[in-house]
Formats: structure tokens, C-alpha cells, sequence
């Protein structure tokens, strides 16, 4: 599909994502906590689009990424209506949807991550790359488990517990880190092969 096309349709489904999330969410304050990479991220990325435009692959990933982010935002993560259902029906401990946000913590920036090194510097296919990849993973989700301590502890200690939606977990932390670190490696294992066939058709334009 023509890259404005396929566009213009994320762009739609994306929008309309935002919109309902933004209606009467559990609260605005952790409303913009959690959509706030989503309010930050998608401006660069349409500021930035006749300078740098990722491959079909990368954007279909990133709109699957921010839905998530939107939805997160709208019920918080420990509150997933859906997610909540498979708690009560298969007897879990807890609410599972803020797994899901963290595995794609790592799913989708290493595409972007690795798309960008690929175009933008000398760095080739190679386990130098993979290393710095899986680096920069775990410095985006260290980071981002830094930002929650933050919030709950000095920033705004109210929405602390809906923030970091540990939910009694003592290893939460760690899980969340770890679930981004597996993301990463299954994305580079499943779609650089694509994204390679993508990055092809760029460069001969």
C-alpha cells in the first residue's frame, strides 16, 4: 500500500482511539501520565516526516503501540476491562494488560531504533548493532520505571498506585523490564527480516 494512504488511515483509526480515550477516562490525571509518550511522539513524528519517514512496517507497529498506550490511559493499566475478564476467568493474581504495555515498550522502539541506526549512521547488520539495540531497550524502560518512582513519590504521590499499577508486586519492576527486553528480541526476530525488505524499497527511491 502506498505509504500517505496506509498514513491517512492509521492517522484516522489513531485519532479516533485518542478521542474516545479522552472521553470520560478513570482520571485525567493519569490520563496524560500514560498517553503522555503518545502526546510527545506522534507530533515528532509529523514534524519530522519529510526529513525521516520509517518504513510501512515501523508505522503500522507504532499505531498498534500508541492504541495501546490510548486504551491504558482511558481504563489504567490495572483496570483493562478485557484483561480483567481473563484475571477473573482463568483465576489470576492480577490484571495483565500493563504486561502487554511493557512488552511493547520494547517491541516498538527497537524497530525504531534499529531503523533509524541502519539509515542514519555507519552501523551495519551485525551483533554490535543487536547489542546496542537491546541497550537502548533497557535504558527506555529503566528510564520510564525511574519516571513512575518519580511520580509516585514526589511528583504527584496521589496517582502514585494507578501510575505504576504494580498491584501488589513486589518484582514488578523487574517483570516490566524484562517483559520489554523480550519484546525486543521478538520483534528483531520476527520482523527484521521485513523491515530489511522495506528499508530496500526506501533507498532505491
Amino acid at each position: 500500500m502506498e505509504q500517505k494512504k496506509l498514513l491517512i488511515i492509521l492517522s484516522v483509526i489513531c485519532s479516533l482511539v485518542f478521542l474516545w480515550s479522552l472521553i470520560n477516562p478513570s482520571g485525567y490525571g493519569i490520563w496524560f501520565l500514560e498517553a503522555f509518550p503518545v502526546l510527545v511522539g506522534v507530533p515528532i513524528l509529523f514534524f519530522t516526516y519529510k526529513k525521516f519517514k520509517f518504513t510501512n512496517l515501523t508505522y503500522i507497529v507504532i499505531a498498534i503501540h500508541v492504541i495501546i498506550l490510548l486504551v491504558g490511559a482511558h481504563y489504567t493499566y490495572a483496570e483493562n476491562p478485557l484483561f480483567e475478564w481473563i484475571k477473573n476467568y482463568f483465576d489470576l493474581e492480577r490484571n495483565h494488560y500493563d504486561r502487554l504495555g511493557h512488552f511493547f515498550q520494547g517491541f516498538a522502539p527497537i524497530l525504531i531504533a534499529r531503523e533509524f541506526l541502519l539509515r542514519k549512521t555507519p552501523l551495519k547488520q551485525s551483533k554490535m548493532l543487536i547489542f546496542l539495540l537491546i541497550s537502548i531497550i533497557f535504558t527506555i524502560t529503566a528510564t520510564y520505571e525511574l519516571i513512575e518512582w518519580w511520580t509516585s513519590e514526589i511528583v504527584a504521590p496521589e496517582l502514585g498506585p494507578a501510575f505504576v499499577s504494580s498491584q501488589g508486586d513486589v518484582w514488578d519492576a523487574q517483570k516490566d523490564m524484562f517483559l520489554a527486553f523480550l519484546g525486543g528480541i521478538i520483534a528483531l526476530l520476527t520482523l527484521s527480516k521485513e523491515q530489511n525488505r522495506q528499508l530496500k524499497l526506501i533507498t532505491k527511491k
